[in-house]
């Protein structure tokens, strides 16, 4: 019998939960969305506009005029700002050291997460990523899972990704994933945090296909037993 119903993949940044989500929706054959991609877009938005990260009036007004457009297919990602594809540049430095703050604006919350119910709302199965979602955006979801890994492992694999092999820019990167672990856990609205009922999956020490094998079994067997674990 096919699974039918949501999967959220909550976690710290650096946790591989894009390529985990992606790999447990080819497996499911469902739906899949990134949602940290729609708060990246969201700050490629700010960003172009030039209004002050700390002006969260702006940042919000900014971000309810802009047209943000993320994909729900797991095989290729697609993100566009007012028809622009931005999903090489939500990847990049600039992007990335701004969202935490875009993310953190309640009403930027607000609006995104009513996109994303409706997204999700219009597939059948779905897996989820981000870092609210089994606490804020689907608390009723089939499955909650909470990725996580050691910051200085997270490092190492960002740094593989990137093509950084010295020692002190893996060390700056521990830092910044520190420092933005920090940012969201201590945030006001929707901090970073795992459900009541997620299930905590460490990935200091597994692969990513070990990891995307045991999300897998748990939806599996949350099918099977009827738990809305």
């Amino acid at each position: 019998m096919p699974f039918r119903g949501a999967v959220t993949l909550d976690g710290p940044s650096g946790t591989g939960k894009s390529t985990v989500a992606r790999g447990v929706a080819a497996r499911l054959g469902a739906a899949y969305l990134d949602t940290g991609a729609m708060y990246r877009a969201a700050t490629v938005a700010v960003l172009d506009a030039g209004v002050e990260l700390d002006d969260a009036e702006a940042v919000a007004r900014v971000v309810a005029g802009a047209r943000i457009t993320v994909g729900t297919g797991a095989g290729i990602e697609r993100v566009e700002v007012d028809g622009v594809d931005v999903a090489v540049r939500i990847r990049g430095a600039e992007v990335t050291r701004a969202v935490s703050a875009v993310s953190a604006v309640p009403a930027v919350r607000r609006q995104l997460v009513a996109q994303q119910r409706d997204l999700v709302g219009a597939a059948d199965t779905v897996v989820v990523e981000g870092r609210d979602i089994g606490t804020v955006v689907l608390p009723d979801a089939t499955l909650k899972i909470y990725l996580t890994a050691a910051p200085e492992v997270r490092a190492q694999r960002r740094a593989g990704q990137l093509g950084v092999t010295d020692p002190a820019q893996i060390d700056a990167l521990a830092a910044d994933l520190r420092r933005r672990d920090e940012y969201d856990s201590s945030r006001a609205d929707s901090p970073l945090r795992p459900a009541a009922d997620a299930v905590v999956v460490d990935s200091s020490e597994l692969s990513q296909q070990a990891v995307v094998d045991r999300i897998v079994a748990l939806a599996e067997a949350a099918l099977v037993t009827g738990d809305r674990t």
